[in-house]
């Protein structure tokens, strides 16, 4: 029996993207029976150093990394190159084949999902430009393109590179940014990380989140989505079959297959809509106040009074503007956002029940269970199951929309 194939991966496993790839190879090999004994750095800094004496028979690397292309160039091994798309094909590397994640599409499906919440005005959070970050390059003047095709104008903001020690002033720079632009707006940001720093910024300027200012991010991260106090919208990358395609053409190099132009460009798989861009427009500032900082807080307890006193009102004064904007009290709005919250985390089966009642904010199992049979006429087991074998749900808790009456 021939010995398996060493195949090294040079991806950073920190990041989101790079697991997602990983794991699409992963699947290729479970799916295919086919033996790699796989090599991966543990320190993704050293990923290169020592790579051209490595005695191995392939090779799988991120290039969106300049350092890995360079190294990776002219590599005797058969190499197969994962990364984001160019509009200028000179961009791709020579002579190698390159699966890549489709920039363009990514930042359409982003922007298309804002104009269907209503908005007309767009701006884009990206990063500064390094040789790194050719790919969120590619992605802003996509952005760019979009807009200017709309014969809009397009604002774009690119921060500063985060560290702890500058977090501080780059969030303020951030918070200044987003005071001063026009509203109501939609934001992409070039990723999800960089879609977190946005919702937080946003509640260091105290701007209503998605009333004001909606936000979709890049990724889909669930540690983004653990991290944010606003539940994030995110464009679903396709690098499941990134990593599953790049392992197939790697198979194909194996066994003799010459795939030295092969260019293959994977588009993304969806979008993740949550409460970030569910933009809607009202017609009062203290019912878009008190929306805002129910979203950020529903899950941690708090009562109509508490958001009456944020917003700077008395209950009763409050109370009447959510009956007359939105037809439901204070107490309902906060109930349905914990209703969504929770209904979102019964998609994953991995997560205990106790988990989703105690993180969606309600003060026990029991009362859980009694809220979900009397608003959608199941528990949340039945509602789990459901969603989790992709059959019909039995009640669906709807994000607040503001009556066509009341919008006028």
């Amino acid at each position: 029996m021939p010995s398996p194939h060493r195949i090294a991966l040079l991806f950073n496993a920190n990041k989101v993207y790079d697991r997602h790839v990983l794991t699409g190879i992963g699947n290729y090999l479970t799916s295919t029976r086919v033996e790699w004994d796989l090599f991966m750095e543990e320190d993704f800094r050293s990923r290169t150093v020592g790579i051209h004496h490595w005695r191995g028979d392939g090779i799988i690397a991120d290039f969106d990394d300049p350092v890995v292309g360079e190294t990776l160039c002219g590599m005797p091994l058969p190499v197969v190159a994962v990364g984001g798309s160019y509009a200028d094909p000179a961009n791709y590397p020579a002579g190698i084949p390159y699966v890549a994640t489709d920039n363009a599409r990514l930042v359409r499906l982003a922007y298309d999902h804002l104009i269907d919440q209503g908005l007309q005005r767009f701006a884009f959070y990206g990063l500064p430009p390094t040789p790194g970050n050719r790919w969120a390059m590619e992605r802003e003047q996509a952005f760019l393109d979009m807009t200017r095709a709309d014969h809009l104008e397009g604002l774009v903001f690119r921060g500063s590179p985060t560290s702890a020690g500058g977090w501080g002033v780059a969030q303020e720079a951030i918070a200044d940014w987003v005071r001063a632009l026009p509203k109501p707006i939609g934001i992409i940001a070039v990723t999800d990380a960089r879609a977190r720093h946005l919702l937080q910024a946003c509640i260091v300027a105290d701007v209503p989140v998605p009333a004001e200012i909606a936000v979709v991010g890049i990724d889909n991260d669930p540690m983004a989505q653990l991290l944010s106090r606003i539940p994030l919208t995110s464009v679903i990358q396709g690098a499941e079959e990134m990593g599953h395609t790049a392992a197939r053409l790697l198979h194909q190099m194996l066994h003799g297959g010459c795939l030295p132009q092969q260019r293959i460009i994977v588009p993304p798989k969806g979008i993740n809509v949550q409460a970030s861009s569910r933009h809607v427009p009202m017609n009062n500032p203290h019912v878009m106040r008190a929306l805002h900082h129910i979203r950020q807080y529903a899950c941690l307890g708090i009562k109509t009074d508490q958001v009456a006193d944020y917003v700077g009102v008395s209950r009763t004064l409050l109370e009447e503007h959510f009956k007359r904007e939105l037809k439901l009290t204070v107490h309902q709005a906060i109930l349905q956002h914990k209703l969504q919250t929770a209904q979102q985390m019964l998609a994953d089966a991995a997560v205990p029940l106790a988990d989703v009642a105690v993180r969606s904010g309600f003060t026990s199992l029991q009362y859980m269970y009694a809220v979900f049979r009397r608003e959608l006429g199941c528990t949340p087991r039945q509602f789990a199951e459901a969603v989790q074998a992709g059959e019909a749900v039995p009640g669906v808790a709807e994000p607040l929309t503001v009556p066509k009456r009341a919008a006028l």
